[in-house]
């Protein structure tokens, strides 16, 4: 074998080391891009308290050690429910409160038909708001 059919043949067995590779690589960033897709839809309805009927629970151990994996690594850790607040029922909502009741009187139009003119000075004891 010359050095020139040894070299081609080489640069073949690279070019057809690279391909795979590439191939393979695409294929993980599938999976992955899938993956966290999942991930972030699971997130949300944690985030929403919405769990899918016949959803199962994650153990607290695989949390534990999915949060220390994130933490030890520096990434951000989001504090979601656990199981036991995602299945409990929801909290009653409180009744609307009527509007606080406010004690004094209020400015009535006078004669003109106008309200008499506001201003924000606390010492303000001109005639016209006490006419009016």
């Amino acid at each position: 074998m010359s050095a020139t059919e040894a070299l081609s043949r080489f640069r073949a067995e690279v070019g057809a080391a690279v391909t795979r590779a590439r191939r393979a690589a695409g294929e993980a960033g599938e999976r992955n891009a899938k993956l966290r897709e999942r991930t972030s839809d699971l997130a949300r309805q944690a985030r929403e308290r919405r769990v899918e009927p016949g959803a199962s629970a994650t153990s607290p151990d695989v949390r534990a050690a999915a949060t220390g994996f994130r933490a030890d690594r520096g990434l951000p850790v989001e504090q979601l429910p656990d199981a036991a607040e995602l299945t409990a029922p929801p909290a009653p909502v409180p009744a609307e409160t009527p509007p606080p009741v406010t004690l004094g009187s209020a400015a009535v139009a006078g004669p003109s038909g106008q309200l008499p003119r506001m201003s924000d000075d606390d010492e303000d004891f001109s005639q016209s708001r006490i006419l009016y």
